[in-house]
């Protein structure tokens, strides 16, 4: 089974076609970064107009891909990320999730992104999910750090998150107030990585 899955729940935008839940066919990412810069973070309304300006582009070159690796191949089903997310950044993948899925004739999924998140361990070449289980997850994404127990694949319980900021926040706001620009995470990352390099022997 061939799904194209959809991803507008912050601030990029992606599509990607997965053959039976783990061989990943095609995937395509426009990031907004360069217009979030100026802003130190991401502005809902600049991130749902960047998506209604590119959705159709990856969407459509996802697909190109996808038919590149497999001419005679079907998209059997759509799946679109419901939430978590920003509202307005979500809707424009729901949106164009429901009429693709429409006018093609194929079912409609809708994916929760932090169990989107908890599976990708899984995806070309890791374990089958039933090999793994019962496992601890751990989703550290830019909005949201959460802890899940997984009895058996499918099952969630979460054993604790966040209540304020996640840790992709968290590093943001830090690089704001460090004047270390955005994205925050990978600036404040190299530069502890670096002073660990330097005091490493001191220890």
């Amino acid at each position: 089974m061939n799904i194209l899955g959809i991803e507008t729940s912050c601030d990029e935008t992606a599509a990607a076609v997965v053959k039976d839940g783990r061989v990943v066919l095609s995937n395509v990412v426009y990031t907004q970064i360069p217009l979030h810069r100026p802003y130190g973070g991401v502005v809902p309304e600049i991130a749902s107009r960047a998506h209604v300006e590119k959705i159709s582009e990856v969407i459509n070159e996802a697909i190109a891909k996808f038919q590149e690796v497999e001419p005679d191949g079907l998209i059997d089903a759509i799946a679109v990320t419901y939430g978590p997310g920003l509202s307005p950044a979500l809707i424009v993948g729901l949106n164009a999730a429901k009429g693709l899925a429409k006018s093609l004739g194929v079912e409609l999924i809708a994916i929760n992104h932090i169990e989107a998140h908890l599976h990708t361990p899984f995806l070309d070449g890791g374990c089958a999910p039933e090999q793994a289980m019962p496992a601890l997850g751990l989703a550290i994404s830019g909005g949201h750090t959460t802890w899940v127990d997984i009895p058996e694949y499918g099952r969630y319980e979460i054993i604790g998150q966040t209540l304020d900021d996640a840790a992709g926040e968290a590093f943001d706001k830090a690089a704001k107030l460090l004047n270390l620009g955005y994205p925050g995470g990978p600036k404040v990352d190299k530069i502890a990585a670096e002073w660990r390099g330097n005091h490493h022997d001191s220890e």
